[in-house]
């Protein structure tokens, strides 16, 4: 045994110690496995056994489907036990059929199979469901090749899962025709360095999780005008040109531990080959050039030979020869294996060729299944394959990229990002021919745009006329690389007629080159190459244009005169919201997940109709969902664009921005009197309440006063005529609620009121309304402008927060806005857009105490201002220390928890106004109708949510009782991973 150990090892290193050329160019230091020794053994044990047939066999890579019948599968095992083919490249089907498959095949054959696939983005470039990357030219817009890296590995990943050895990735074909009809955005671009890094960056990639890599097309298919699968493509440059371009990264990847290239069928005069001969068959182009030239070391595959670039050039077998002879190791998708591995038979035992030359060869490619694992060969399951073809990772990094791709062409003034929110008037249009609903979603979330439909160049004038920007989509389909991305001419000449008078966001989601016919587009102001069209590129580009992320991607072709492969503008974050995953910001979607059990509960045992939850972290909304309906006869759906009477928010997200403001600008000092500021009072025993009490909650004021009371029939309890009446006019001017209007001298009534209710005789904490009033009047005295107003001007409108607003009906159809309650006891009516707070009420729907209206994405903003101190939007709104002055527990020693106006969490377990479980510097509040909102800069974390649960009636308080807005608390908490 000893004995024939040492026979086989030397049999092997003789191999491998050739000094001719044809052996020299078998050395394929690519496919040497670190474990040299043993990969020899191996590869020594298997081709000793081999017949001059089984050898030949090896050469042979033949197509195999997963979603064809039983014949076809028969006609496979008839190949891998009759004619000992070498490999398999899967095609069309699904992960399970092909992991099935695979299992079958193996067992059937002598020497494990290598299996190949074309998976240049991904497994979904063949079989589905399975998971895309961006193409090739989108990855060439990226200036981060450790993210093309990534995608390599995480498509190298795929591929193990479902038994693939080699992928037939990546293209590195250097495109510089626009025109090319095969190729396009299966390259990298048109820059020869950007596109061999980009290659060695994937290759190595994918490499690193034993997936071997391939070349292609050999020696390059990007300057054709012509597609190799049905004719024969002239490449008609001289060697000069061929040199520096087309074939430089093979050049560079020779030097790689690349494992393979696939040679093109191409008709290339310069190189020399006999007229018409295809390169995937010429030897000059194969053996002298790609071999001994470049001296490339690893496997050599033809292209399809089935493709009619090569397939009509002879016969099938004289092919299958011909490609063999030329240098080729492996032969892909041969027309007819029976016959081609004859002619190679009886070629090798005439002498034509050598036995030598064949097991060059076929070392190789025992070479690269023994690099592939293959002498350990395992059946695969199909268990849990879905999960395990498409991650948490994988979305991940493809939102990275996108995130890095997206690239800026033009940028006029460096209007973008949009930084004065309250300033434009935003229109969008969506041309093209496919979908465009997550792009202008996404615009929303950042401020109200319209949707322009049915424009064109005769009314587009008059559609557009209260514009002053207008963002255009073009949307291109996605389906893959070869589709169409021309913007018809129709489109062209209506983007430039609206681009002569408005100022235009051209956002092109679609190849580059879709650019080339706009002529230089010297009238559109900006323009945005965002390449691909699915939900992922559209939000990114969205957030990109609002700048809650940054431009980072540079053109990789050449666009116009003026903007040429590498340009590209880049720009930094002025840290709006973003919108993301849970895994982005360090968090568990599965936990999170559960939020939705808890809110199936509160609809199902009725703590409420509907429901609003958002979770930001670091910045980026990573969950907003919202559930069940309007009211429980569940005529309408909530969604996230509904808006919700906030209540006691309206304290932390109406009054305390603008006292943040009026504090900065000496309006009053946390020492200031009521008297001092509302001089009515001074000779009231409130007059001598401090401006810090009464924001802490300490002040002696009672909690709340049911003006309201008095003003009903107190038999009836009607609204008393002498106060209200059904229509707006006559000193009746305060809107308490739909055909409900207050006579305006009763305000007056109402200050009187607090001015002779007694103080408490504590002066410790008790939660109080009426500062809200009193301060809404000292603001208003001191700016002459409403709250609401006051409100809009110095922080919503900038902030984009176009639905987080006062008196809601003004702006919203009523169908927008859910209801709070029916009302049997004041107004008498279903309360939908109006305020549901009495006190509220009868100030129009505008205090401090109560009033706002809002959705969970805008009040998100407001919050995340705070906790950036002040700064949103690149817009500094108040100081940070302003802010650090109002979060701040002054009375800790009086047993009261309160900030001044923010809430803070409870000193102990026995209050659950949160879940315990936040921090001391957290802060936020929570409402009457059933909300909820808190931020913990500890944690950089903002929970919002949002209720109706005062409706059909406030005496339930079903959701209070079961704690269910802190539960979910300690759900989002639970979800943060440590």
């Amino acid at each position: 045994m000893k004995y024939t150990f040492l026979l086989f090892v030397s049999f092997s290193f003789a191999l491998f110690a050739q000094n001719s050329n044809e052996t020299k160019s078998s050395i394929a230091k690519p496919l040497i496995a670190k474990d040299t020794l043993s990969q020899k053994i191996w590869l020594d044990s298997l081709l000793s056994k081999m017949t001059l047939d089984e050898k030949i066999g090896q050469l042979f890579m033949v197509q195999a489907y997963s979603n064809k019948d039983e014949k076809h599968k028969q006609e496979i095992i008839n190949l891998i036990e009759k004619y000992h083919i070498g490999g398999l490249i899967f095609m069309q089907g699904s992960p399970e059929k092909q992991i099935n498959l695979y299992n079958d095949y193996q067992s059937k054959s002598k020497v494990p199979l290598l299996i190949g696939f074309d998976g240049e983005w991904g497994l979904s470039m063949r079989i589905k469901p399975s998971f895309a990357y961006p193409w090739n030219m989108t990855l060439g817009a990226v200036q981060n090749d450790s993210l093309i890296y990534q995608v390599g590995k995480q498509i190298g990943n795929h591929c193990k899962e479902v038994g693939v050895h080699i992928n037939f990735a990546p293209v590195v074909d250097i495109n510089t025709n626009p025109k090319n009809p095969i190729i396009g955005n299966r390259s990298f671009g048109e820059n020869r360095e950007n596109v061999t890094q980009k290659s060695i960056a994937f290759i190595n990639g994918m490499q690193s999780v034993g997936v071997l890599a391939n070349a292609k097309h050999f020696p390059g298919h990007g300057d054709t005008a012509s597609d190799s699968h049905k004719t024969l493509p002239v490449v008609n440059f001289d060697m000069k040109r061929l040199d520096s371009i087309e074939m430089y990264p093979y050049k560079q990847l020779a030097k790689s531990n690349l494992a393979s290239v696939m040679v093109a069928h191409l008709d290339v005069p310069a190189l020399k080959t006999e007229k018409g001969r295809p390169t995937s068959i010429s030897k000059k182009v194969i053996t002298d050039l790609l071999k001994n030239k470049i001296e490339f070391k690893g496997l050599v595959f033809t292209d399809a030979l089935n493709m009619n670039g090569v397939a009509s050039y002879t016969t099938s077998d004289q092919v299958a020869l011909e490609a063999f002879k030329a240098g080729n190791d492996m032969l892909l998708i041969p027309v007819d294996v029976e016959k081609g591995i004859a002619t190679i038979h009886k070629a090798i035992t005439d002498s034509l060729i050598s036995e030598k030359r064949l097991d060059s060869s076929v070392i190789k490619v025992l070479q690269a299944k023994y690099w592939a694992g293959l002498n350990q060969l395992e059946l695969l399951k199909t268990t849990n394959i879905q999960q395990r073809i498409h991650t948490v990772e994988d979305d991940l990094l493809f939102k990275k990229v996108a995130e890095n791709a997206i690239t800026l062409v033009k940028n006029n003034q460096d209007f973008l990002p949009l930084k004065r929110l309250d300033t434009l008037s935003i229109a969008s249009i969506s041309l093209g021919d496919e979908g465009s609903s997550e792009f202008v979603k996404t615009i929303n979330k950042y401020k109200e745009a319209t949707i322009v439909k049915g424009v064109d160049q005769n009314n587009f004038k008059n559609k557009l006329v209260t514009y002053n920007t207008v963002i255009i989509g073009i949307h291109k389909s996605d389906a893959n690389p070869w589709k169409s991305y021309e913007i018809s001419n129709a489109e062209i000449r209506l983007i430039n007629e609206i681009s002569k008078t408005k100022t235009v966001i051209l956002t092109v989601f679609a190849s580059p080159y879709s650019l080339l016919k706009l002529n230089g587009f010297k009238n559109i102001s900006n323009i945005i190459v965002a390449y691909q069209n699915n939900s992922v590129f559209q939000s990114v580009a969205a957030q990109q244009i609002f700048g809650a992320l940054p431009f980072l991607g540079k053109l990789p072709v050449s666009v116009s005169k003026q903007h040429n492969v590498g340009s590209g503008i880049v720009t930094e974050s002025i840290h709006r919201l973003q919108y993301g995953t849970p895994e982005e910001v360090g968090m568990n979607s599965l936990k999170l997940s559960k939020i939705d059990s808890i809110a199936n509960i509160v609809i199902s045992e009725k703590m409420s109709p509907g429901l609003q939850v958002l979770v930001a972290k670091n910045n980026k909304v990573v969950f907003e969902k919202s559930y069940g309906y309007y009211t429980y006869d569940k005529h309408q759906k909530v969604n996230n664009n509904s808006l919700y009477d906030l209540a006691s928010l309206t304290k932390i997200l109406g009054a305390f921005p603008l006292y943040l403001k009026a504090f900065e600008e000496g309006v009053y000092h946390l020492d200031d009197t009521l008297g001092d500021l509302l001089p009515m009072y001074k000779d009231s025993p409130l007059g001598n309440l401090l401006v810090i009490d009464m924001f802490a909650h300490q002040s002696g004021l009672k909690a709340w006063i049911p003006f309201y009371l008095k003003t009903l029939d107190s038999v009836s309890h009607q609204p008393m005529k002498k106060w209200y009446h059904p229509t707006k006019g006559n000193g009746y001017n305060v809107k308490v609620a739909e055909n409900v209007f207050m006579k305006d001298e009763y305000i007056d009534s109402i200050y009187q009121t607090i001015k002779t209710t007694p103080l408490r005789d504590k002066r410790d904490y008790l939660y109080s309304g009426l500062p809200f009033l009193l301060f809404k009047k000292i603001l208003e005295n001191h700016y002459h402008k409403s709250m609401d107003v006051l409100l809009a001007e110095n922080f919503t409108n900038s902030l984009g927060a176009d639905k987080l607003l006062y008196t809601p009906l003004n702006k919203y159809k009523k169908d927008s806005i859910v209801p709070s309650e029916e009302d049997n006891y004041y107004r008498h009516q279903r309360l939908q857009g109006n305020v549901h707070d009495m006190a509220a009420a009868m100030f129009g729907g505008v205090t401090g105490n109560a009033g706002l209206f809002g959705n969970a994405n805008d009040i998100a903003k407001m919050m995340q201002l705070y906790l950036n101190r002040g700064i949103y939007g690149s817009h500094k709104y108040f100081k940070p220390n302003t802010f650090n002055n109002f979060n701040k527990s002054y009375f800790k020693n009086r047993d009261n928890r309160r900030a001044l106006i923010l809430d803070k969490p409870s000193f102990d377990s026995k209050v659950l106004n949160t879940c315990n479980c936040v921090s001391s510097k957290s802060f936020g509040h929570s409402g009457f109708t059933g909300t909820f909102a808190w931020a913990d800069p500890e944690t950089n974390l903002i929970y919002i949510f949002l209720s109706n649960r005062t409706y059909p009636s406030m005496d339930n308080n079903l959701l209070g009782k079961k704690d269910i807005r802190t539960n979910i608390q300690q759900l989002i908490q639970d979800a943060i991973i440590k």
